[in-house]
């Protein structure tokens, strides 16, 4: 679809101008010739950019710009003078117009100022729906009542800067969680920072957390900022707190308490300003009585304790979780959703879900990649209680894959046995076969004579 640019000058010779030259270029044109012509027209048809001449009678262009902007805040426009000084410019910039040209109008210069504009303009758009989709992706799915009242946790605390204590099993999304108090408090347009302790040697969780200075160790060859430099202003998030050391834990403890830290090898005091949101899967009363959690540091931590439910406690959500993840992997593939029947979603509901979210999003995902079919049925689920991947089949009884010796002869195994298979469901109709598979029939061909399949059945 074609940008619209209404062009407003007194001067009918130059609208006819800029006229010819931008619908040469595939713009849609308005035309006015008076501010007040100009208001009436943007009512009638909002257009994407505005050529608005400064010097018109009556009501002149910064008096149109002026009223343009209280009515309509985020319309891009640029300003047209045969008399610009530098006052006018810069009143008008104050305004809100986007740029400024003098006459006599450059083509060139109009054409290229109208490019800039309208890019910028996509570029805001596209901003506006990335944050709309990074807002989404911090949405927790459920409609259940431990869910909604999450939800309702989340909005209440999320505006404060309290700090958060966040505990749960594995897999039920400590970290979504504290991305979105995070999104929805006054800190959202600064950064979230996220570190995993337990992931981190003990030798170096002090150099990530609070950097180091320059020759602080063998290696240090420069000054590092660490995670609470990169978070000020906004919210570090310390994931896995339950296995930091003592040692660690007391210089958190200062952090939080005096707001300051020195880098690991320096003496100077660095001041920040960054909100605390800790999780863990351990109990911390319990290691707190093992003398492996400060108290303290537990008490300062737990201002606002958020419990997350396990998967089990809540499956009347599966399915929105199913729909959801299903909605996800295919946004990021590119390719159609396929639909899991209601006894496919009931199967589901069966298993406890030990890994909890993280383990129902990575099975869907394979279910999805291993299911040819465009509908789940219940014999595409995996069998779950036993711990295995997928149905066993009477070639793994007796070996099958797993008796392959390398990965590239257990590919070609699982594809030959495959392309079998389904030239069986299609009555060994090679076109039709090539479409259920999403194959190209030359490339179908080519296989089928690689493994020396016999199509003459």
């Amino acid at each position: 679809m074609s940008k619209t640019i209404l062009v407003v000058d007194d001067e009918k010779d130059i609208r006819i101008s800029l006229s010819g030259i931008l619908e040469d270029e595939g713009y849609q044109v308005l035309l006015a010739a008076s501010g007040v012509e100009a208001l009436e027209s943007v009512k009638q048809d909002l257009p994407d950019l505005i050529l608005l001449d400064i010097w018109m009678p009556g009501m002149d262009g910064l008096e149109t710009l002026e009223k343009l902007k209280v009515s309509f805040p985020k319309i891009t426009v640029i300003m047209i003078s045969g008399h610009g000084t530098i006052e006018t410019a810069v009143r008008a910039t104050k305004l809100g117009a986007f740029d400024f040209i003098e006459k006599p109008l450059s083509l060139d210069k109009v054409l290229i100022a109208v490019t800039n504009a309208l890019r910028l303009k996509d570029l805001q758009v596209e901003n506006q729906e990335l944050k709309r989709a990074v807002g989404n992706e911090y949405e927790l799915v459920g409609d259940s009542k431990l869910m909604t009242l999450l939800r309702e946790q989340i909005s209440r605390v999320a505006t404060t800067t309290a700090s958060v204590l966040i505990t749960g099993e594995n897999g039920t999304g400590k970290e979504l969680v504290a991305r979105s108090i995070h999104y929805y408090s006054h800190r959202r347009d600064m950064p979230f920072v996220a570190i995993n302790c337990a992931a981190i040697p003990e030798e170096l969780i002090e150099s990530e957390l609070f950097g180091h200075e320059k020759g602080a160790f063998t290696g240090a060859t420069a000054q590092k900022k660490g995670k609470f430099d990169l978070a000020d202003g906004g919210t570090l998030f310390l994931d896995e707190i339950g296995d930091m050391s003592l040692r660690t834990q007391a210089k958190i403890l200062r952090i939080l308490q005096e707001r300051c830290f020195q880098r690991v090898g320096g003496t100077r005091v660095v001041a920040v300003d960054v909100r605390i949101i800790a999780a863990t899967n351990k109990e911390l009363e319990e290691e707190i009585q093992a003398n492996r959690f400060r108290e303290d540091l537990y008490y300062r931590l737990n201002v606002i304790p958020f419990k997350i439910p396990a998967l089990r406690d809540h499956k009347e959500d599966l399915s929105l979780l199913v729909s959801y993840f299903v909605s996800q992997f295919y946004r990021r593939e590119g390719r159609e959703p396929k639909t899991f029947l209601p006894e496919a979603l009931e199967q589901l509901k069966l298993h406890d879900w030990p890994g909890n979210v993280r383990e129902l999003k990575n099975i869907i995902e394979r279910i999805l990649i291993m299911t040819s079919d465009k509908v789940i049925t219940p014999a595409d689920i995996p069998a779950l209680s036993s711990g295995r991947n997928f149905p066993e089949s009477d070639e793994e009884k007796t070996g099958g894959l797993f008796g392959q010796g390398t990965l590239r002869e257990a590919r070609e195994e699982f594809e030959r046995d495959f392309i079998t298979q389904k030239l069986e469901e299609n009555d060994w109709n090679i076109s039709r076969t090539a479409e259920t598979i999403e194959l190209e029939r030359s490339n179908l061909h080519r296989k089928i004579k690689s493994y020396g399949i016999d199509i003459r059945k």
